[in-house]
Parts: C-alpha cells; structure tokens; sequence
C-alpha cells in the first residue's frame, strides 16, 4: 500500500497532458504545460517511482475485445489464505481484476468472459479453490463510469510549483 506523494500544480499539468494525449511524447508535452523538456522527464520518473504513474501500456476495453460477459464475484476465503488465493485467481485468465476487501467478503474480482458459458467455466475454476469458502456474483449489464483517476486527481489543491513555467 502507498501512501501517496504530493503533487504540484506541474504534476497535475503534466497527469492532465498525458490523460488527454497518451501517445505525445515528452517534448510535446514540455511544450503543452510549458515547462522544459528536462522537467518533463524528471516529473515522469519521480511518478514513476511513488507508483502515480503504474504503466504505460494501452488501456483495453475487454468487451470490445470479444468478452462482453463480465461479472463481480465477491469470494469468502479460509482465514491467512490471501497470498494462496492471489496467486490461483492469477492462474485464471477470465480473472482481470482482484481486491482484497473489508466486510463481510475478502475478495472482490473482476471476470471477464465472451459468454455466459465461459464465465460459467470461469466461476467454477474460482469455485474450485480449496481456499474459497463460499462465493457470490453480479453479473455486469453496462459500464456508467469507465475508471478514471484525473477527477479524482483535479480535487487536489495543488502546491505551487518552484520549477519555472514559459511563458509561451
């Protein structure tokens, strides 16, 4: 778990930049937020290493990939069995996301199938872990808000920066 650095109002130019257009690279960036090159790539990096910044890969929309049935599971498991049940839920590709939560369930768990048959298959492999208790699902009707980090992100008030900003 971290717990967070705090960002300035150039960090939070630059997340905005990036958000609005992944594919730029850091020169055009500099220019966007108006900052030089270096600081562009000294922010990446610093964002990078507290984990703000957890990837750079593509973000898929497994549904518009082919696996439209997706579910919630949420998974009772035998107690100090966490680590084991991480790494059987791993095994299983239907298996996109896992939490471990507070309440009355340990885990929750994103699973992804391209019907209802193959998520069926994927709630009986989840089912037979010797370590899952008990489980119950939620089948997925549509997406009202996809994930995002950047209102979440816009709430912060931002420090002032000490970098110098051009005035372009």
């Amino acid at each position: 778990m971290t717990t967070g650095i705090e960002l300035d109002e150039i960090d939070l130019a630059l997340l905005t930049s990036l958000h609005e257009a992944p594919q730029i690279g850091v020169l055009e960036t500099s220019r966007r937020i108006k900052v030089a090159r270096a600081t562009v790539q000294a922010r990446l990096k610093k964002l990078e290493e507290a984990g703000v910044i957890s990837g750079w890969q593509p973000q898929i929309d497994v549904a518009a990939a082919g696996f439209g049935v997706q579910c919630f599971v949420q998974l009772h498991i035998a107690q100090g069995e966490l680590d084991s049940v991480a790494e059987e839920l791993s095994a299983i590709p239907g298996v996109i996301e896992a939490w471990a939560t507070t309440g009355e369930n340990d885990i929750l768990c994103r699973v992804a199938a391209a019907s209802h048959e193959g998520l069926q298959q994927t709630l009986i492999q989840i089912a037979r872990s010797r370590y899952v208790a008990r489980s119950s699902s939620i089948v997925v009707l549509s997406s009202i808000v996809k994930p995002r980090a950047l209102p979440l992100l816009q709430t912060v008030e931002a420090k002032p920066s000490r970098a110098p900003r051009y005035p372009r």
